[in-house]
């Protein structure tokens, strides 16, 4: 019988044996650079000519790994090792299936410090970023065979006199999972644990610019027993790969998590109905947001202040969660942002190798060219508080500043379009009304944020506030599997709530079976 679900800790940095360890960690991953990761179809490693190159953002020269580099002719291979691994791992008990997963999470834990440091160096997430990222991951590996565990043993169905009435859960074929370079252990390995446990065969074709943490995963998995070709590892272009395969006609289902622009792409491609399909294809997305903390009249600035600063530019803002926006009631507007002027100025910028780092680099060339332009634009439509341009201190790689700009109207295009990079955009608000409107007005929906002390007006937010994910009095990041169910509204995607009870069932379909005697 299996423990209850807990959620897996987080590493205590202040302990001088826990930074030891990381640091050493560090070094091994360090020693590795350079390594090939081959793709993965049918259990066959295949390593191509053309390769890609996963670099630090740190120090742009530095290769961390070089895996193959798929085309439309491997992505079909890829394909029909999945459709032929289906046959057997769609009829496997599902609850063998969920203690493979479980034997994952087993062997990722143990080796936690070097899925870490694989983060903080393959996309530049600090020690604190980086262990929080593998933890959810693990979370994500304990709590859906718990889920699969507790579908099995609890089918719903109400009993009719003379007839045995039984539903079962049928998993759906082969899925594309399509995953983040922002979250590239806990959104990869989550959206690819829920498919797998359901039954499912998988194509994982990871980020382009982080491929080593996602091979990583493939060899803990294929270490913990999991079948040839029940999850094929393919790293590709996604015009190339990735179109192939959102259209291709055996494609069952997509699980995506990335921009706006990609996920519409990737919903009309599904949506069309290829010669030889047989189904309509399920589409899970989640796109992104831009996000919002309304800060009321009546409340501890410093609070605010603290859940503002930690929400925005954590892991250099990009998180789909993080806080791109405050709205402040005019009577503690001046003061607040006198408070995030002085927080934001006393984070530190620099290699996140570095114990101790605030801010790493973003993603790489062409995030820092658009995060600055970006700032560049926000000067220009309001007042700049904080930050502003490169952190020029901090090394050789992709270093920006935090940055705070204020006293912007209503429909300024920072306040309105995904930067995804440490800009946070302050407005002022006449009510409290009028501050959930404003936070309303965006065509995202995905996470939001109070900071009040008046009861009416958290009620007021509760009803009003239009978010999948909505937080009072404390950070807007961070949200926890089995606590905080995670999925957004509008153009945040399909409200699929990852580490939810319902999530399972999105990569299944019931069917009910009827025998009279």
């Amino acid at each position: 019988m299996l423990t209850p679900f807990q959620n897996e800790p987080l590493t205590n940095f202040a302990d001088p044996q826990q930074q030891a360890a990381f640091a050493a960690a560090l070094a091994r991953v360090q020693a590795e650079c350079g390594r090939q990761y081959p793709l993965v179809i049918g259990g066959q490693r295949l390593m191509t000519e053309a390769v890609i190159r996963s670099t630090n953002p740190s120090h742009p020269d530095q290769v961390i790994g070089v895996t193959g580099k798929a085309d439309r002719a491997l992505a079909e291979q890829a394909m029909q090792a999945a459709l032929t691994a289906f046959e057997s791992w769609s009829r496997t008990d599902p609850l063998a299936r969920a203690r493979i997963l479980l034997k994952a999470a087993a062997i990722i834990r143990r080796r936690k410090h070097e899925f870490s440091a694989t983060m903080v160096l393959e996309i530049g997430k600090t020690w604190v970023e980086a262990d929080a990222d593998l933890a959810e991951a693990i979370d994500f590996l304990e709590f859906y065979p718990r889920e699969m565990f507790r579908i099995h043993a609890e089918p719903y169905h109400t009993p009719y006199a003379g007839e045995e009435n039984s539903v079962y859960y049928r998993p759906l074929g082969v899925g594309l999972v399509i995953p983040p370079w922002n979250f590239p252990a806990a959104i990869c390995y989550g959206m690819t644990a829920a498919a797998l446990v359901s039954g499912n065969t998988v194509i994982l074709k990871p980020a382009s610019i982080t491929p080593v943490i996602a091979a990583r995963f493939v060899e803990a998995l294929a270490e913990a027993g999991l079948p040839p070709g029940v999850l094929n590892f393919l790293p590709g272009p996604g015009g190339e790969v990735g179109d192939y395969l959102v259209q291709h006609p055996q494609t069952r289902f997509i699980s995506f998590t990335g921009s706006k622009e990609v996920g519409i792409r990737i919903f009309e491609q599904a949506a069309r109905v290829q010669p030889g399909q047989k189904w309509l294809k399920r589409v899970i997305a989640e796109m992104g947001g831009k996000d919002a903390i309304v800060v009321d009249s009546e409340c501890d600035l410093d609070e605010a202040a603290g859940s503002i600063i930690t929400s925005a530019f954590g892991f250099q803002g990009q998180k789909c969660s993080a806080c791109s926006r405050v709205i402040a009631v005019a009577g503690v507007y001046d003061a607040l942002l006198a408070k995030l002027k002085e927080r934001a100025e006393a984070l530190t910028v620099g290699d996140p190798a570095q114990f101790g780092v605030n801010l790493g680099p973003v993603a790489d060339a062409s995030a820092y060219k658009s995060i600055l332009e970006y700032i560049a634009i926000g000067k220009g439509e309001g007042r700049l508080v904080a930050g502003g341009g490169p952190a020029t201190g901090a090394g050789e790689g992709y270093f920006i500043q935090p940055t705070v700009i204020a006293d912007l109207p209503p429909r300024a295009r920072i306040s309105c379009e995904e930067i995804f990079g440490p800009v946070l955009a302050v407005q002022k608000a006449d009510t409290f009304e009028a501050a959930i409107a404003l936070a309303n007005d965006t065509e995202f929906g995905l996470t939001g944020g109070v900071i009040s002390r008046n009861r009416e007006h958290l009620e007021y937010a509760r009803r009003e506030f239009q978010v999948g994910n909505l937080y009072f009095n404390r950070k807007i990041t961070g949200a926890l599997v089995d606590v905080q169910p995670f999925g957004g509204f509008n153009m945040s995607g399909t409200d699929s709530k990852a580490g939810g009870r319902d999530y399972l069932l999105l990569h299944t379909q019931m069917q009910s079976v009827t025998e009279r005697f």
